[in-house]
Formats: C-alpha cells, structure tokens, sequence
C-alpha cells in the first residue's frame, strides 16, 4: 500500500477547511520553494534541513504549526504556545489568511533551520 500523500490528506477534509489547508500550502511553498512535503505525525510537514511546519486539520480549526515558533522573530503576537520552541497559528476561517505575514514566518522559520539544523535533533 502507498503511503499517504498531501493530497490524500486535504481529501479528507470540509469544504472550509480544504481550502484554508490549500492556501497555506499554498503559501508554503511559495515561502520555501525548495522544502521537501511529507505525511508525518499524520499530517503534512514541511521540511527544510529537518522539520520546519505543518499543517493540522482540527474540529473548529486549521493549524499552521512550527517547530521554532516561538524563536521566530515576528511570532509576538502572531504564534500560540506555552513551551519554548514549538508554536502555531489557528486559522478558524479563510479571512484569518494573511499571506504576507504567514509568509514571513516561514522564511523565517526556514532560515533558523538553516542555521541551527533539524530541530528534532538541535536546539
């Protein structure tokens, strides 16, 4: 059996949540272009010299989570999170979608991966 792909995922999905998961990917890859998509934890992640954010489809809302999101440099007052390292944003509908500021976190996001390595292995 093949393993399942993003598109598999975003399938499984409501209407509403469909697109918000499409858009962000959206905006994913156009903030990474070079980040490598994969199906782990059960949702699609980002990869850039290890993981760097995914996407989770919830009841009442989409995740657009990171694994350094609360060292990204504009997280304040974007990013949710109690721990030290990993964060997200909740988006509930497609206008919570702001591209430019999304886009940011995720060049940011990809840049600390770059210069630290995988954060399931470094600080």
């Amino acid at each position: 059996m093949a393993d399942k792909s993003i598109d598999d995922y975003l399938a499984t999905l409501g209407v509403e949540q469909r697109a918000i998961a499409q858009a962000l990917r959206a905006l994913v890859r156009t903030a990474a272009p070079g980040a490598r998509e994969v199906i782990k934890w059960s949702q699609p992640v980002f990869e850039i010299d290890g993981p760097m954010c995914w996407i989770k489809a919830h009841k009442g809302h989409v995740t657009l989570g990171f694994w350094r999101g609360m060292q990204l440099p504009s997280a304040q007052g974007l990013i949710e999170g109690t721990g030290e390292k990993m964060g997200h944003i909740k988006l509930r509908t497609q206008a919570d979608l702001k591209p430019a500021e999304l886009q940011k976190l995720v060049r940011e996001a990809m840049q600390l991966n770059r210069e630290r390595g995988d954060p399931t292995r470094n600080p």
